[in-house]
This record gives structure tokens, sequence and C-alpha cells, in this order.
């Protein structure tokens, strides 16, 4: 399988972190929350937290704070196909195909739910054939490109396609849930809204880089499940975020690094670009505690958390783009995401 088109989307309005704090402070909630609320929300959004500004899909930051099911739900609705439909534009753009070459559309996300799913209003969008194999992945959290890249990497070895066209998308601004949970509290201030796309094929595209998947593994633990979730309550996604994020990030990441590193008979120090989903600031300083990695080897991860905060499923796209965009070096290439299950996933690519 190659990698022969990237693509991503954003909304275009962008805040930063003191337009967030600000509009807290107007806003009815903040006499909602209790004293230690306004503590934690005033620290993160102070502090340097890896994250400088987030585009979200909204008019204004006082639209962050109408919390209820309808008003989230059309929220997604009128942006998640719309973004991913951008995203898979460029892809396509990218990988110098047309649309009706399209065999198959895998999409992942996890901040809204549509049945009909999202596939069939980007199918539509993107004008791809009627007989287009169109699978909906929910529930994977952040992690969910991995499994989507090992779904369409499925697809292209079974001979049934020849181009698969991969998308993650999220709406986080329609997934707000607000109280005086620490972990609400953090996730509100993190997340960012996008999309990501990648068009797979059975071949690379002539004449150009070549981005070619190799092996993938995946670990998930289920006893850690509570660590890192979505709960329905009150008809409304509530993200649990607790302190123990990081540290299971990093050793899951390592695991998996491992497995397949070893079955290639590579060490990491033959990894020449590191693309790796980065949750925030604290699980990149433990990855590279845990992997004996220097701040540099997750440059891009950083400078995309820093730009548009965690993307949640989207983020690695953006990740590859900005390896790719800045030329970095040919060999092999690591690939790895991890969320909600707890699940983490990672793939050895070459590149030449």
């Amino acid at each position: 399988m190659f990698f022969r088109g990237i693509g991503t989307a954003n909304p275009t309005a962008c805040y930063t972190k003191a337009d967030c704090l600000e509009a807290f402070q107007k806003s009815d909630w903040f006499a909602r929350l209790d004293a230690r609320s306004h503590f934690i929300m005033n620290t993160v959004l102070q502090r340097d937290n890896g994250i400088e500004t987030r585009r979200l899909a909204l008019a204004s930051l006082a639209e962050v704070f109408e919390i209820d099911p309808d008003t989230l739900a059309q929220r997604f609705l009128t942006h998640a196909p719309a973004l991913a439909t951008q995203a898979a534009q460029r892809a396509l753009a990218a990988s110098g195909l047309e649309a009706k070459e399209i065999d198959a559309i895998v999409i992942s996300t996890c901040t809204g739910y549509l049945c009909p799913g999202l596939s069939g209003y980007v199918v539509e969008r993107l004008g791809l054939r009627a007989d287009v194999q169109a699978f909906d992945l929910v529930g994977q959290g952040c992690a969910a490109a991995l499994p989507n890249f090992q779904m369409g990497h499925a697809l292209l070895a079974s001979h049934a396609c020849e181009h698969v066209l991969s998308i993650c998308v999220e709406v986080s601004s329609a997934a707000i849930y607000l109280d005086n949970d620490p972990g609400v509290l953090i996730s509100a201030c993190l997340f960012g809204d996008g999309a990501g796309a990648a068009v797979l094929s059975r071949t690379p595209k002539p004449a150009a880089r070549r981005i070619a998947w190799r092996d993938s593994a995946s670990f998930i633990d289920p006893t850690q499940r509570k660590a890192l979730m979505f709960e329905q309550r009150g008809g409304l996604l509530r993200n649990i975020l607790t302190r123990a994020v990081p540290v299971l990030a990093a050793e899951h990441a390592r695991k998996v690094l491992v497995t397949v590193l070893e079955r290639a008979g590579l060490r990491p120090t033959d990894i020449e670009a590191w693309i790796m989903h980065a949750g925030g600031r604290d699980v990149l300083l433990a990855l590279e505690q845990e992997l004996e990695l220097a701040a540099q080897d997750f440059r891009y991860s950083a400078a995309m958390l820093r730009e548009y905060g965690n993307l949640s499923s989207a983020f690695v796209y953006f990740v590859l783009e900005a390896a790719i965009a800045d030329q970095a070096p040919d060999g092999w290439w690591w690939l790895s995401s991890f969320g909600a299950g707890f699940s983490c996933h990672g793939a050895l690519l070459r590149v030449d």
C-alpha cells in the first residue's frame, strides 16, 4: 500500500488561548462552575500547554457555551461532511486521481453520529461512483486513523480495490461538555476541529516520492478503558480524561514500536521521521522519556499541536503532511496513534 495523496482541512475561525479564557470569563458558565474550576481554566489557558491556537467551527466563541443536544448535533451535521469533503478533495488533487477512480471510502469519527453515516454525505459531495464501497468507523477516539489505514490496507491487499479514500474528521466543538471535573475542563481546552484524508493505492504516484506501508501492529488494553473515553450524560458526550493518559500512551506506544521494529530487524535509531499523535504537551514529554528520544524528533507533532490543538483522529494526517512538506529524510518513518480503549497502533513506512 502506498500513500498517494494527503489532504487536510480546518474551519476558518482561529482562536487563541487568551480568546478562549476571555470568552469563558464572560459566559454564563463562569458563574456555574466553582473556584477550583476557575483556577484550572486560568492555569491551562495561560501557561504553556503546547497549544497556542485552535480552529473551531464557530462564528464566535460565545457559541461554544450553547451546550444542548440539538445544537451540538446540528453543528456536527453542518461541519463534519464539509470538512471531510474539503480534506478529501485536497488528497485527491495531490494524488493525481479523479473521484471516479476511488473504489472504497473509509471514514472515522467519534465526535458525532449520523445515520446514514458520513460516508454517504462525502460520496455525494465528491461525486464518487454509486458502486463505491463505503465504511463508517466509530468509537475509536484519537487512535482511529491507524485502524482506518489498516482497513484500507486490507481492502487493497485483497485486490478488491485499487484506490481507497481514507478520512478522519472530528468536530470537537460539537462534543463540548462542561462541569467541575478537572479532566472535562482540561479536555475543553485541548481539542480543535479538523479533517484529514489520504488516498491509499496499490501502486505509487508516478514520478513522485514513494510512501509505502510496510507493517503495523496494535495493542488494546480494555482494563484501562476508563482512563480515556466518552460517556453519555444528559444526551451529551462527556469526555473522560485522567492523569494516567500520558504514561499509558507512552508505555503502549513503546510496546507497539518494539513489536514492529523487531519483526523488521530495526532499531529506533533507524527511524528518520516520527509521525506521532500528540494528545497534549504532557503526552509528548512522556513519549520522549519512554522512547528515549529528543524533543526535535517530535517537532512535527509539536508544531501541529501548537497551531491546531489536539485534532483527535485527524491529527496524524496533519503531522504526515507536515513531514512531507518539510522534505523529511528518506528512509524508515514511524506512524503511531493512541486513544480510547485504551488502544495504541503503529505502522512502519518506507519513504524514498
